[in-house]
């Protein structure tokens, strides 16, 4: 247990006059994250605003309408995350759907190419003896000025799709899909990349429509690539996407998903009949990532696209086993990180952001190690690995609540312009290059202007929850209740509490999780209780507190309420 004990607040939860239908407890939930009204929790397909307010949409159109007019050969250009892998397979089969002859897609890797499109990217194509009438960018591109530039020397129309922030500039693509560049704010900015890629297919069906083109696919179908990508970039969860994964999870369980995603679920071993938002970001998300911090992407989007199962599972499996390698290296590299952080300061003197690296470390996998080290020490994190090119570090940035790491690099880099080679990314994430020469004053820079751009409820070590619960709460129904609630996700957390209980028993599953049998406090009927990755000391008899959700577990067929623990507190520590 940490020496010194995170504080507990609870969320504060305002009137909601129009939530008085629901239960006490989800009137109380719902309120606490900004749902007023019923109409913010009704996730059906008529709820979905119209994809005629993106900026750029018909000249978009007009460009995919002539691709399919000429029999032009398309190429999507995707991105090496889940997210890009489901906007990738979904344009490209939604294109084949609505007549389009030859279409494929171009993956950058993660270390030869970089990210996004970029003048390597269009030499490789190039080099490959394609010749694509319309190129079209899936959740990149909206920084893509060079590489936009040199595709149109080689005499190719770009369209771009993108949900990230753009910079000073637009490039000089044909047409620009992005929620999030000047002139548009639709939706309030907040689409993955796949919820962009579906809007402009939408789009294009029903320009096709209007003109009375038959035999249309249903975009409904497309809705399961949509809820996998979305949960997967933890993109903020407002109603919009809500509605895209609730629509996308509904298919799923009812048995209508395509091949790829079945053989995902089945290969993470979660039961498809009553997937949540929860399994595709622990499960799914996860393999799919895989083949593009450590292979190639085009294994994850080959996976998605499989027309039978005997395919898809054996593309699968091997996500399966490249993400248990992914595992493997990135405990090791926590590991190490946290060596480090521990050999140089006490956790109450780390600087306010801070930064990591090692000669060994994948830059494959840097991200995830940011988000460990973010959620760990509750301080934004840069984690540099080498890129193989040169003196070159890649780094990946992860941030807090009320810190956006894009602004952060940005102030950093209008500060000192050279300090920088490249960044992109949003609120909570971001990607960088620099020079490793140049480490030490990027820590340095990093953790000041982090420090400036704190507010009060930044850095600290406060634990959100949404109170406590009942005795009589911690049961199977209530936690059937708060499941079905969702999708719970980024920015939309799934409920979270706090509460006093006796150790009854303990045990270690595995030799690093913590199975407990805990009895509340106030309360008869005991409950099991597991806190994964943690070995705390605690003995029968103990009088602890626990910040926990109430999950359903199933074991041999049987629904159980169980609490997944987030954080343990001796007597002393909650005082």
């Amino acid at each position: 247990m940490p020496a010194t004990a995170p504080r507990i607040r609870t969320r504060p939860v305002p009137d909601a006059p129009g939530l008085a239908h629901l239960p006490p407890l989800l009137q109380r939930l719902y309120a606490a994250r900004g749902v007023t009204d019923a109409r913010q929790l009704d996730y059906g397909l008529a709820q979905l605003p119209d994809y005629a307010v993106l900026r750029d949409i018909d000249n978009a159109c007009d460009l995919l309408a002539t691709a399919l007019t000429e029999q032009q050969f398309i190429l999507v250009v995707g991105d090496f995350d889940a997210d890009g892998a489901t906007s990738a397979a979904l344009v490209c089969d939604a294109l084949i759907a609505m007549g389009a002859v030859a279409v494929d897609c171009f993956v950058p890797n993660r270390m030869t190419h970089g990210y996004g499109l970029s003048p390597a990217v269009v030499e490789a194509i190039g080099e490959q003896g394609r010749t694509p009438g319309l190129l079209i960018t899936v959740d990149n591109g909206i920084t893509s000025h060079a590489g936009v530039e040199a595709a149109q020397a080689a005499g190719w129309r770009v369209l771009v799709t993108d949900h990230h922030l753009p910079g000073t500039t637009l490039p000089p693509a044909e047409a620009i899909i992005n929620p999030n560049q000047p002139g548009c704010g639709a939706f309030g900015g907040n689409l993955a990349g796949v919820g962009v890629a579906f809007y402009l297919m939408a789009a294009l069906r029903g320009r096709l429509r209007r003109q009375g083109q038959g035999a249309l696919p249903h975009l409904g179908d497309y809705l399961d690539l949509v809820a996998v990508g979305t949960v997967a970039d933890m993109v903020p969860l407002d109603h919009l996407n809500r509605l895209l994964v609730a629509q996308g999870l509904r298919r799923i369980r009812n048995g209508r998903t395509r091949p790829g995603i079945a053989a995902l679920i089945e290969a993470a071993e979660r039961d498809p009949a009553r997937l949540v938002a929860t399994d595709i970001g622990f499960g799914l998300a996860p393999c799919l990532n895989a083949a593009g911090r450590l292979d190639d992407m085009r294994e994850g989007i080959a996976c998605l696209r499989a027309s039978d199962h005997a395919s898809a599972a054996r593309f699968a499996a091997r996500l399966s086993m490249l993400n248990n390698q992914r595992r493997d290296m990135q405990q090791d590299m926590q590991a190490e990180a946290e060596r480090a952080l521990a050999r140089h300061r006490t956790p109450v003197s780390l600087p306010a952001g801070l930064t990591v690296h090692d000669d060994g470390w994948h830059e494959g996998i840097v991200g995830l190690l940011a988000g460990k080290l973010c959620e760990h020490y509750k301080r934004p994190v840069v984690a540099f690995a080498p890129s193989g090119n040169g003196d070159l570090l890649k780094g990946s940035a992860r941030s807090t609540d009320g810190i956006h790491m894009r602004d952060v690099l940005a102030a950093m880099a209008a500060e000192n312009p050279e300090l920088i080679e490249r960044f992109g990314g949003h609120a909570r994430a971001a990607g960088l290059q620099l020079t490793s020469t140049r480490l030490d004053e990027f820590s340095n820079t990093f953790a000041r202007i982090v420090a400036e751009h704190t507010t009060a409820d930044g850095t600290d070590d406060t634990i959100i929850t949404d109170g406590t619960l009942a005795a009589r709460q911690l049961d199977l129904q209530t936690a059937h209740c708060l499941r079905d609630a969702g999708p719970w996700g980024t920015d939309f957390e799934a409920p979270l509490f706090h509460g006093d209980f006796e150790v009854l028993s303990h045990r270690l599953l595995k030799g690093r999780h913590l199975k407990m049998a805990v009895q509340p406090t106030n309360g008869r009927q005991a409950i099991d209780a597991i806190a994964f990755n943690r070995t705390d000391a605690v003995a029968a008899g103990d009088h602890i507190r626990l910040v926990y959700r109430l999950e359903v577990n199933r074991y041999r067929g049987l629904d159980s309420a169980n609490l997944i623990v987030e954080d343990i507190l001796t007597a002393e520590q909650a005082g």
